[in-house]
């Protein structure tokens, strides 16, 4: 490893790849790692930064890590760190030549535009059969207005080209803002867990230097401590006499507990303080669920195995609830439905953790006569239909700005599917001959539930964001057992949903109940009806069963 402290400032590359799932993300970066000596040539470097056991699992990068290469290029030394978009300076965006563009690479493109971002396009896996490069250009160029020169042909499999991106890297993208001489101001943009060190942090560094033995102090909590270590990801932990501005690392404070860290909290040495840094915009939760352990008595460590995992993962709301019917759990927010599951295997994985979850929900927004507003994300808290009438003028669910990329062919297909889904169409465009790009609103509620399942064996996924609330004819519904209501089994959908989503409801809870010695009578209920029914009939109780002396033959008719 070269020594970063020598790096100039203008020798410095911040920079992120932004890709639709399954583009190759994860090999291109296995073969730059390559090709700056970051890591040997090996048939075996495979997802290399793919850490988590999900990514490896899935073959898809849920969370980017940060990595520092050296390479030297007209005989100067740069230092180029491959971060995640919030910090970056720059981007590549990589499209694969067999697929073209697709709803992820839409919407990476836009959001790296937004945030003035130099974007680097690159053509991935030209050595496929059915890769077709130069029609992916052309819809390069349509969509996104991108000069022919400024794409890189690449195979990032077999390292066909790639030795054209890390020039294009230094000579495109900026160098990072900074200043040597001004009081420290330190960016946390991750952290995470570690059994030995406590939280370590990950941290770009604006202006001045970091040092070991340093005593720094958070603008966001005012907790001051002691710097034990600094280092860069290369891509493990390498620790270095310092860090400069400009430069992406890790620190560790011998920070103990989850909630000292806040990603983008800014930090300066003590009694030199400073004007914070920007925060990160927040993500706001979309998709809501109930969760609880499968053994009560497990509440206490999976809370802390849940702590762990938020700390690692900011995006993530978490607030404690109580159940009659599943007793201590907590009510936790995602970003979307696979945010969710891989939430799900992280803790599976990382913690041997399972939960019991409820059905995803969305937040809808009440308006109630006297003018105030109240957001409701748990099923539990949303009004009875007397409340409705007397007191709230309306109610309004999410509605999500849906993007499709399909074959031209499956278009009637999917409109149709779109229209059952309450979608109101948006936009339609014809990128080539035989790929169509739709637009749709539809509402999320719908979109967590099916929709997705539906959509993905005609299309290569979609891309989707809330762009507001829209009133709708909400109702509650509640399913009982026995006359008893199920809390924690409660859900909000649309009228027209009643009936379908009753009888699944009723159906699914009948074939997870065991029989017992009574009947066992399930209900879906809306404003105080019975919208679905299913009985689950007791026990046959045979009391002659162990009377027939052993011979067989009296057990014959």
């Amino acid at each position: 490893m070269r020594n970063i402290e020598v790096v100039d400032l203008s020798k410095i590359r911040n920079w992120a790849i932004i890709a639709h799932i399954n583009h190759g993300k994860s090999t291109l970066s296995d073969r730059l790692l390559e090709i700056t000596g970051t890591i040997s040539k090996s048939s075996e470097n495979c997802q290399v930064l793919d850490k988590l056991k999900v990514e490896q699992k899935r073959g898809i990068t849920v969370k980017a890590q940060a990595c520092s290469m050296f390479y030297n290029y007209k005989s100067e030394t740069y230092l180029l760190n491959l971060i995640d978009t919030p910090v970056c300076d720059g981007c590549l965006l990589l499209v694969d030549a067999s697929q073209g563009i697709q709803s992820q690479t839409v919407a990476n493109f836009h959001l790296a535009l937004s945030k003035g971002l130099m974007i680097l396009p690159i053509i991935n896996k030209i050595d496929l059969p059915n890769s077709e490069p130069l029609k992916v250009l052309d819809q390069l160029k349509q969509i996104f207005n991108i000069i022919q020169e400024d794409v890189i042909f690449v195979s990032a499999k077999n390292g066909v080209g790639i030795e054209k991106i890390i020039p294009a890297i230094i000579d495109k993208i900026p160098p990072p803002k900074g200043s040597l001489i001004d009081n420290l101001k330190c960016f946390l943009i991750d952290s995470w867990y570690d059994h030995f060190n406590g939280i370590i942090l990950l941290v770009k560094i604006y202006d001045g230097f970091l040092r070991k033995g340093d005593k720094i102090q958070s603008i966001y909590t005012g907790l001051k401590y002691d710097v034990a270590e600094v280092g860069i990801m290369y891509p493990d932990r390498i620790s270095t006499e310092l860090l400069k501005a400009g430069q992406v690392g890790y620190i560790i404070l011998g920070m103990k507990n989850d909630n000292e860290s806040y990603i983008g909290d800014t930090f300066c040495h003590v009694g030199k303080e400073v004007m914070p840094l920007p925060k990160f915009e927040e993500s706001k939760p979309t998709v809501f669920v109930s969760a609880f352990p499968l053994d009560g008595n497990s509440f206490q460590k999976l809370n802390e195995s849940i702590s762990h995992l938020v700390l690692n993962d900011r995006s993530i709301y978490v607030e404690k609830e109580t159940s009659i019917a599943l007793g201590q759990g907590w009510r936790i927010g995602f970003i979307g439905s696979l945010h969710l599951s891989v939430f799900i295997d992280r803790l599976k994985d990382e913690y041997d953790e399972e939960i019991i979850i409820t059905s995803p929900t969305v937040p809808f927004k009440i308006t109630y006569k006297d003018g105030r507003e109240k957001m409701i994300s748990n099923p539990t808290l949303f009004p009875d239909f007397v409340n409705i009438r007397q007191n709230i003028l309306k109610l309004e669910e999410p509605i999500t700005e849906v993007i499709m990329v399909f074959p031209i062919e499956y278009l009637g297909v999917v409109i149709e599917l779109c229209e059952i889904y309450r979608g109101v169409q948006k936009e339609i465009l014809f990128p080539s001959e035989e790929k169509c790009i739709l637009k749709y609103e539809i509402p999320m509620v719908l979109l967590i539930d099916d929709f997705y399942g539906k959509l993905k064996g005609l299309t290569k996924g979609l891309d989707y964001r809330v762009i507001g609330y829209k009133v709708s004819d909400l109702v509650k519904m509640k399913l009982l057992i026995n006359g008893k209501t199920i809390d924690a089994l409660s859900t909000v959908l649309h009228r027209s949903q009643v009936h379908k989503k009753g009888k699944e409801s009723v159906r699914h809870l009948k074939s997870l109940i065991k029989q017992q010695l009574y009947e066992v009578v399930i209900q879906a209920a809306v404003e105080n009806r019975i919208v679905a029914r299913e009985t689950l009939s007791p026990l046959k109780k045979d009391v002659t069963a162990k009377c027939y002396g052993g011979d067989v033959t009296y057990l014959k008719p």
